[in-house]
């Protein structure tokens, strides 16, 4: 395709043009988002609000395994009510 002078030129200025605006574009993001002490203040917050949020699914998560381990164990005493309680007043049976 061929294309006249003045077309040429034309294209060319809006090619220098577009370089030249994507050249200013890290600066105008540096501008956008200064660097101070809130924006470090809210990374850290951010940081501990995901750490506390990762040691409550990991509490959680080893208290359901704890309590199913539990289950699976079960002997048959555990049943009975005060089983292996080590207190000698309290009085009950299993059915005597």
């Amino acid at each position: 395709m061929k294309l006249s002078r003045s077309r040429r030129k034309k294209l060319e200025e809006i090619e220098a043009r577009i370089q030249e605006t994507l050249s200013q574009i890290p600066a105008a993001v540096e501008a956008a988002l200064p660097r101070s002490k809130s924006h470090k203040l809210a990374v850290t917050a951010a940081w501990v609000a995901g750490g506390v949020g990762v040691l409550t699914l990991g509490l959680l998560a080893g208290r359901e395994l704890r309590v199913r381990y539990k289950l699976n164990r079960r002997t048959p005493y555990d049943y009975y009510a005060h089983a292996g309680d080590q207190t000698p007043d309290l009085e009950f049976g299993v059915g005597i």
